[in-house]
């Protein structure tokens, strides 16, 4: 059941409440509402992946709880750039909200294709935005800054509302020699810190790296060297929405003079959707179907596929277990790994990069080469927006809870005080105006969790089975219990799956039967006939027997099944 959001009555009715529904702590899932009066926007609506001990959990999404509750006061959905983890949940507000959604060109291209997958595109009002231009809402105004990213086309947001403006970043970097032209508009920002700035939602991911972060194109001459002197087949992964990273595949790949293949379905789409929109430049005659990989020399071929993050059904680490359908890793070939693990992939990517070497693969990755820079700002970049922007309060976002005390940390280096920095949680109510700014309460904002069809329909109970059941499996006792002899027709039988191999522990197996038909016959002996207490006990004395003989605690699941005397029909399981 959803918890009932509490919020303090505000005591201003223009003043600006700010409640991050993700965002916050975490890598993914990014969302932001922005509330004035009776006037609501929203600022990204990203998922998240699902972390290690999510068994069967696809994605995770925002609670959209509180969007629901105010859906009428929702004005619009503003998207800062394509990554997944700001425009992923889309197709799933759309289902319950549907809004008009505003974002640059590339944004809404990628969304389109989402949004088609979905069926959802025809009933979609979505708006095209571009820096410099300006939204007139209601009594909110909406501005946009270019910001320099790991995918080209990312705004930042400034609000103009009577209660003072707000300003969010979304993720960003100073790239001062970007792929594709476009620099961070430190002018832009600068003006509207000149405006004034009531708050900040400033990036925090790299609040831990000092200095500044270094450019994408020092990764092309990166590649141009190693392209050019691989002597095999090059296999090339990186983020499918990392289009100046694709880019500078495809200069490298011209550069060594070979022919590229796309492959995996993601990469494809955003292959195709960035060049139809001017946003990836191929050379006539580079690209060639990877059905023609296998007819081609090994030297003069690039395959660009997916799998950066060591993801089990990968194209990558299908190639790194040999089991890729259309080609196979073999000496001699070269394995580019131009990407780094988000939190908590660690272990995947490791495992994945071992088993490329292990079929003869060289294999480059970030560790021990330049093929990947970070797409986020580090400390000098992020001390130099607040400097720009100099805000009036402070709300660190994105990034792993440390990152946002590190941010914290150089904010107060850089003149803000420390009680105008906002260490908070998703779901915390903030209130802000002109002479003051609090916490005033919270509202629902742990994440849903997408398990196929079913939304949220997967909390915590049933991933502790999951879990439960993936550590030591299930031990199910089946018994048949006449309630009118109050005696046991037949039974106990027992079946386990992923406990112990039953050929091997028949004696165990025999054991386990001896205890439940002892604890069974005592209930019955009491003339104990609720049903709960009889499964309680099997459960009790079942687990007590387990621990003591294997050390493991596998779920039990009694049945009981029912009979009460010849003349009666059997009574279904229980």
């Amino acid at each position: 059941m959803r918890r009932k959001n509490k919020r303090k009555n505000s005591k201003d009715k223009d003043s600006l409440l700010v409640i991050p529904l993700g965002g916050i702590g975490e890598i993914g899932k990014n969302m932001f509402v922005v509330q004035f009066g009776e006037e609501i926007v929203v600022l990204d609506a990203g998922l998240k992946f699902p972390e290690e001990e999510m068994l069967g959990v696809d994605i995770v999404i925002p609670d959209l709880g509180y969007l629901l509750e105010n859906k009428k006061k929702i004005k619009a959905i503003i998207l800062t750039h394509g990554h997944e983890d700001h425009i992923g949940a889309i197709p799933y507000v759309l289902g319950e909200v549907n809004v008009p959604i505003y974002g640059t060109r590339l944004t809404l291209g990628l969304l389109k294709r989402k949004l088609e997958e979905f069926g959802l595109l025809d009933g979609a009002s979505l708006n095209e935005i571009s820096p410099g231009k300006e939204l007139q809402l209601e009594r909110i105004k909406a501005a946009f800054f270019a910001t320099n990213h790991s995918i080209p086309d990312s705004v930042g947001v400034v609000l103009y509302t009577p209660a003072g403006n707000i300003v969010y970043t979304s993720d960003f970097k100073f790239d001062y020699t970007p792929v594709m032209g476009r620099t961070t508009d430190l002018h832009a920002i600068a003006d509207v810190g000149k405006e004034g700035v009531l708050v900040a939602l400033s990036d925090s991911t790299n609040a831990e790296q000092p200095g500044f972060t270094h450019s994408e194109i020092e990764v092309g001459d990166t590649l141009n060297n190693i392209f050019s002197s691989a002597e095999g087949r090059i296999v090339t992964v990186t983020f499918a929405s990392n289009v100046h990273r694709i880019q500078q595949i495809v200069n490298a790949t011209s550069f060594a003079g070979r022919k590229l293949a796309v492959d995996g379905r993601s990469m494809v789409n955003v292959v195709e959707i960035a060049q139809e929109l001017g946003y990836l430049h191929i050379p006539p005659g580079l690209l060639i179907d990877v059905d023609e990989v296998n007819k081609c020399p090994r030297e003069n071929v690039v395959i660009l596929t997916t799998g950066t993050q060591g993801e089990p059904l990968s194209a990558l680490t299908r190639l790194a277990n040999a089991n890729h359908k259309k080609f196979e890793i073999i000496p001699g070939d070269t394995v580019v790994i131009a990407a780094t693990p988000i939190p908590g992939n660690e272990k995947l990517v490791s495992r994945t990069i071992d088993n490329l070497f292990k079929r003869g693969a060289e294999v480059i990755y970030e560790a021990v080469s330049g093929v990947h820079v970070s797409g986020h700002a580090s400390q000098e970049e992020l001390k130099l927006m607040l400097n720009l922007l100099r805000p009036r309060y402070l709300i660190p976002v994105h990034g792993e809870y440390r990152h946002l005390i590190h941010h914290a940390n150089l904010a107060e280096k850089v003149g803000l005080r420390k009680e105008n920095v906002f260490i908070v949680e998703n779901g915390t109510v903030m209130e802000f105006t002109a002479e003051r700014g609090s916490v005033v309460g919270s509202v629902q904002a742990e994440g849903v969790m997408v398990d196929g069809l079913g939304i949220g329909d997967v909390g915590s109970i049933v991933l502790k089975d999951r879990q439960l059941l993936s550590r030591d499996g299930i031990f199910i006792v089946v018994v048949t219990i006449d309630s009118s002899e109050n005696k046991i027709v037949s039974g106990p039988d027992i079946v386990s799956r992923g406990f112990v191999y039953v050929k091997e522990s028949e004696e165990l197996m025999e054991q386990a039967r001896e205890k439940i038909a002892w604890a069974l016959e005592e209930m019955l002996d009491k003339k104990i006939s609720e049903w709960t207490a009889i499964k309680n006990s099997i459960k009790d004395c079942t687990g007590k027997f387990l621990w003591e003989k294997t050390g493991r605690r596998p779920m039990i699941l009694p049945i009981i099944m029912e009979v009460r005397t010849a003349k009666t029909a059997q009574q279904p399981a229980r």
